[in-house]
């Protein structure tokens, strides 16, 4: 029993209720009138989804740590420049190695925004510079409403996958005309949701795992665990693995090349890393609608990928500024 609960108490909660739903969509997908219904659901979920965020989510904060453009500078590049450019190196060099449809997957994952309440945690926890990482993060989501479809667009286009520039702009708008009105009612709503967490976090939650649902629905649908098996779904965990480990060694080597201190270091590396599962999964359902079962496999992969590997590295960071807290502490002492 004692065993039973380790186990658990490792699992991220919210990835075991992913598979949940990714199992009981399996058992029981939804079909015809329900699968429509679901579908008029899904829709409605993303535009609360992106009307909260952009209730929630500040301007001023977001803009507010200019003075550290050198750093937002890092994270801006890495989120839409790096990770795109070593996506698509990816492809290039072995484009047999996933199928098509994981592929698009894995680019549209390369597109995505910085997540922020991630970010700021890892940050914290490392002993990192949690304002710039506010800012960061929160800037990153404010540019991902528009930047992600567009970048995500071009690069599904250019590698041979139908998406019109019709649909990428009637994607932004849907995304961005909730996320607009978010921001306009914010000096009603912003202090309420600051206030209370828990209902951004239960609409966050609750829009993904319908997605989710949706998704896979369709996907059970279409027989998509005959397109899949163990084998591939090891090649996309080998990926996801290697894109983030080079991506946080690339970052971590010109963060102390370029002369960040590393408080500064810490928040380039979390902030610069990260892809955002909750603005992810609705561009996904919205680019690849009634495909998107295997799209989306890469991206969740790498959720829970990322949260493993940050949580070791934040407390790597962490135990290495108590050691030198202390080394510090001894030489102060030592008598002379």
């Amino acid at each position: 029993m004692t065993l039973i609960r380790s186990v658990w108490s490792r699992i991220d909660r919210f990835l075991a209720a992913i598979l949940l739903t990714v199992a009981f969509a399996t058992v029981l997908p939804a079909r015809g009138d329900a699968a429509e219904a679901i579908g008029w659901l899904t829709d409605a979920a993303i535009a609360l989804l992106f009307f909260m965020h952009g209730a929630k989510l500040s301007p001023e904060v977001a803009f507010l740590g200019a003075r550290h453009w050198r750093l937002h500078t890092m994270v801006f590049l890495s989120t839409f420049a790096l990770f795109p450019l070593l996506g698509i190196s990816a492809r290039f060099l072995a484009p047999g190695f996933l199928s098509p449809p994981l592929w698009a997957g894995l680019i549209l994952l390369t597109a995505l925004p910085s997540t922020v309440q991630a970010s700021i945690a890892f940050t914290s926890v490392a002993g990192g510079n949690v304002p710039a990482a506010l800012c960061s993060a929160s800037a990153s989501n404010l540019l991902g409403v528009f930047l992600t479809p567009l970048i995500a667009g071009f690069l599904l286009a250019r590698h041979g996958i139908d998406i019109s520039a019709r649909s990428v702009l009637a994607i932004v708008v849907q995304l961005l005309v909730p996320f607009v009105a978010g921001q306009l009612l914010r000096p009603w709503i912003g202090a309420y949701l600051t206030r209370h967490p828990r209902a951004l976090k239960g609409v966050d939650y609750g829009s993904i795992l319908l997605i989710v649902y949706s998704a896979f629905s369709h996907g059970v649908v279409d027989g998509i665990w005959h397109q899949i098996g163990a084998g591939e779904l090891f090649k996309v965990a080998l990926i996801d693995v290697a894109l983030l480990a080079t991506v946080i060694t690339i970052l971590t080597f010109a963060s102390r090349r370029l002369g960040f201190s590393r408080a500064d270091e810490i928040t380039i590396v979390f902030c610069g890393s990260k892809k955002s599962l909750a603005s992810g999964l609705p561009i996904a359902t919205l680019l690849f609608a009634g495909h998107v079962g295997l799209v989306i496999i890469p991206l969740m992969v790498f959720h829970q990928i990322q949260l493993m590997v940050c949580a070791s590295l934040a407390r790597h960071y962490a135990a290495r500024q108590v050691t030198a807290s202390e080394r510090h502490a001894g030489v102060s002492v030592t008598p002379v």
